[in-house]
């Protein structure tokens, strides 16, 4: 049965969802609704280790991942996703090279905006080949949010002399 965790994080509301088998999906939301009775563990770990990333206390995620009936192509994506450092970002075309896809770089894109697992699997930090933000289903404040928050030197907000 699909269960539901909610955590409130510096940018919102985020839901949880997922099963014994792993989480299945986790997005902003707009309010909290009441979770699910008998959480799997890994829902509650998910919470967790969300609290511990916004606080600046975790680096990497571990938790078990439920991509279901995604296709063949997003899960090489979310995959490769995985492998990015926290505090580092790559581009679509890298991602669309590294799993094998060179001439993917728009389906990249796609497979990115169809990630479930926002935050966990780190979609934000994959920027467009001149360095700029590009694209987030969360709009480029809350990519630029959580690029700062792993990253405050080089992606600090400048600020004005006068």
């Amino acid at each position: 049965m699909l269960a539901h965790n909610y955590y409130e994080s510096p940018l919102g509301w985020i839901e949880i969802k997922g099963t014994n088998l792993g989480i299945q999906s986790v997005k902003l939301t707009k309010e909290k609704k009441k979770p699910t009775a008998d959480l799997p563990s890994v829902l509650i770990d998910c919470a967790t280790q969300l609290k511990e990333y916004f606080a600046g206390e975790r680096r990497s995620f571990d938790l078990k991942l439920d991509w279901g009936s995604a296709t063949p192509f997003n899960q090489s994506v979310w995959s490769a996703l995985l492998e990015i450092p926290y505090g580092h970002t790559t581009s679509y075309t890298v991602i669309a090279e590294k799993i094998k896809h060179p001439k993917a770089v728009r389906a990249v894109g796609l497979a990115n905006r169809n990630n479930p697992i926002a935050f966990i699997v780190p979609c934000h930090r994959v920027i467009a080949k001149n360095g700029k933000l590009q694209g987030y289903f969360y709009g480029l404040a809350v990519k630029r949010a959580l690029l700062q928050l792993e990253n405050p030197r080089s992606f600090a907000t400048q600020g004005t002399l006068f």
